[in-house]
């Protein structure tokens, strides 16, 4: 099983919105890099990933399930990209910050504190299962 982490800033797409989709979940949509795309076209369903707060907050808040593999994305006019649908499973009972990320010397690796700007990331094992355990999910 592969991990992932989704980037969102709250102002645009909230932890709370993710959990109000219920369990029907909701479209990771408006994904415009080349790299990140490609990470959504490997997702298969059943796979887990954190849900990041970026820009206001920058914590891992949650963890989602990928319900749905990628398929167009209705928002792209060029067609070029695509999404995948997720449902919000959990929430981290202790938000993970990325002050804390940075700080965690088993982290220096994560995708997350070497490239930020990328909105869909890769996750390793190890990783996932350090963060949750600093999010009180051990």
């Amino acid at each position: 099983m592969a991990y992932w982490l989704f980037k969102s800033e709250p102002a645009t797409w909230s932890w709370e919105q993710q959990v109000a989709a219920g369990e029907g979940g909701t479209y990771w949509n408006g994904v415009r890099n080349h790299l990140a795309k490609q990470q959504m076209m490997a997702m298969q369903v059943g796979e887990r990933g954190f849900f990041y707060h970026s820009n206001d907050g920058k914590a891992v808040v949650g963890i989602v399930e990928v319900i749905r593999p990628y398929y167009p994305d209705h928002t792209d006019a060029s067609g070029r990209f695509g999404m995948v649908d997720v449902r919000a499973l959990e929430p981290m009972p202790r938000p993970v910050t990325l002050d804390a990320i940075k700080a965690e010397e088993g982290l220096t690796d994560m995708v997350l504190v070497n490239n930020s700007r990328l909105s869909v990331q890769p996750v390793t094992e190890a990783e996932w299962r350090l963060v949750r355990a600093m999010g009180g999910l051990g």
